[in-house]
């Protein structure tokens, strides 16, 4: 039987291997990147590096699992995009939220990030080309869509480029050793309150609750507290050096967000794409259907709806709609025709679906 030495030795000798790799993958990466800048090329390519992961996934044959070979890649992309050409990313702060995490995902550890009060901050800092891209929450799969988002898509020219699905879990982070010696705990509101099941079971119901305006905040706070303990993401105890006792404590397990990735590029066509508009129809009976009835026509599967108010004078509504397809394909420049001269429509982009 081989010894543990043995093994590590084995380790040291594959790393060594990946790092020679991994430098030989970079220096194509900056010929590419040249190349990209040259021809005015976008330096981040979603429907390729989904093209990259799906080849990954059905090639492989060992221990790595799918979310396994994401958590790799994304990374590897990432900074192979940092070596292209850095860009900056703007989120919805503070640091350590969700949004920051969903940016993180994509963007990887290296990426510039710039961190805003608002929703509709990364959208100024995105129009005034403080940054490349802008990471806001669309929808979550139980509170409903992000209406700030929705009207600021309307209100600004950035284009979506990527959307991702994210899994929103709470942790439940702490300097102390011992669940029984806590005192207080810190989190914003609404995380304490989707975490009741497990304050009841751990028998932390009683124990002090002290609000704070986000989950990042509470982290901190309870990072220099020996008695205090913070439900928070796992992003937020990772930069305030918190260690997580428990992981996934929220009631609803199935808890989600979507965020869209915003920039001001086009994307080519990939596999699976969905596209987004923005479209005002006749005020008048009917008005909606009528338009409906041209993606019903053209085969155009519609996947969500959502009425917003035009903030005009009476009660007016446009409506967001995502459907499957790129502006591009035929039966879609079909609906587009049919309905221009009559609705109001704005394209708000086509990406790789990423659900």
């Amino acid at each position: 039987m081989q010894t543990i030495e043995t093994y590590r030795k084995k380790i040291d000798a594959i790393d060594n291997d990946i790092l020679k790799l991994l430098n030989e993958r970079m220096e194509l990466v900056k010929e590419i990147g040249k190349a990209k800048q040259t021809s005015g090329t976008a330096i981040y390519r979603p429907e390729r590096e989904k093209e990259i992961l799906d080849r990954l996934k059905s090639l492989n044959k060992g221990a790595l699992n799918e979310k396994a070979i994401d958590a790799i890649f994304l990374e590897v992309f990432a900074v192979s995009r940092n070596l292209e050409f850095p860009e900056k990313i703007a989120f919805m702060g503070p640091e350590g939220s969700y949004t920051h995490q969903a940016a993180e995902s994509r963007f990887g550890a290296m990426g510039s990030y710039i961190e805003v009060s608002s929703i509709e901050a990364v959208f100024h800092v995105l129009e005034n080309g403080e940054a490349k891209y802008g990471v806001v929450p669309v929808e979550n799969n139980t509170a409903g869509a992000v209406g700030t988002t929705l009207d600021c898509l309307g209100k600004f020219s950035s284009k979506i480029v990527a959307e991702l699905y994210m899994d929103i879990h709470h942790s439940f982070a702490t300097v102390c050793e011992d669940i029984k010696k806590i005192k207080r705990i810190y989190s914003h509101p609404q995380g304490y309150n989707q975490c009741r099941k497990f304050l009841e079971e751990h028998r932390l119901l009683g124990v002090e609750f002290i609000p704070t305006k986000s989950t990042a905040e509470a982290a901190q706070k309870a990072s220099v507290e020996h008695d205090s303990a913070a439900i928070c993401s796992h992003i937020a105890a990772k930069l305030s050096n918190l260690p997580v006792l428990f992981e996934k404590i929220e009631d609803n397990m199935a808890n989600q967000t979507r965020f869209l990735i915003l920039s001001d590029f086009k994307n080519k066509k990939g596999i699976h794409n969905k596209t987004s508009i923005l479209a005002k129809t006749d005020d008048k009976p009917g008005g909606l259907v009528e338009f409906l009835q041209t993606f019903q026509d053209q085969k155009v599967n519609l996947t969500k709806i959502e009425s917003r108010p035009t903030k005009e004078k009476g009660f007016q509504s446009i409506f967001y709609m995502d459907f499957e397809g790129h502006i591009d394909d035929e039966n879609v420049q079909k609906v587009i025709e049919e309905n221009k001269d009559r609705y109001d429509i704005k394209w708000l982009g086509s990406y790789i679906c990423g659900g």
